[in-house]
């Protein structure tokens, strides 16, 4: 599967994964109402933002055989105070259309995007996930992440939800 840098004409394919992504992954856990509201093209608006910005944040896309975005990841210095500047990263983002979850797409996206980190100096990386997102732990367990400890609420679509922080060392 082929893997590169998202460019802002990518910006509409990213918010439609994004979108589509999240209806599917977090209808369990997220109100039905907040989920469906969300907005392709608003999305979309803000993709571009991001990846026209002098400070953007790296963003890698997965393509499938025609080229057309499957799966994207963004990841960028983490600003928390907690760690030294630079040495560790957060993986903001990680999603797949549906239809590609199970195939390795995520794997290979991960993996990309622990290679790309390693390249740009970082010797740690956090993220966060939903603590009621069984199929997105397994999925960073079996890749070697293990939540720290670090745990915030935040209402998301007017419900409280649990968020782990998950850690990696990216050397060994």
């Amino acid at each position: 599967m082929p893997i590169r840098e998202a460019l802002p004409e990518d910006a509409a394919a990213l918010a439609a994964v994004h979108v589509r992504s999240w209806r599917a992954a977090y209808r369990d856990l997220v109100p039905g109402p907040y989920l469906d509201a969300l907005d392709i093209e608003e999305r979309a608006a803000a993709w571009h933002a991001r990846l026209t910005a002098p400070d953007r944040p790296s963003v890698l896309v997965a393509t499938d055989d025609g080229g057309h975005p499957v799966a994207f990841s963004c990841f960028r210095a983490c600003r928390d105070e907690e760690f030294a500047p630079g040495t560790t990263a957060e993986l903001a983002a990680l999603y797949a259309l549906p239809e590609v979850w199970g195939t390795g797409v995520g794997r290979a996206l991960l993996s990309a995007s622990t290679e790309a980190l390693i390249t740009g100096g970082f010797r740690a990386a956090v993220l966060w996930v939903f603590a009621g997102n069984a199929r997105g732990r397994r999925f960073y367990e079996a890749a070697g992440w293990r939540a720290d400890g670090t745990s915030v609420r935040e209402e998301t679509g007017g419900r409280v939800l649990e968020e782990l922080r998950y850690r990696r060392a990216l050397f060994s």
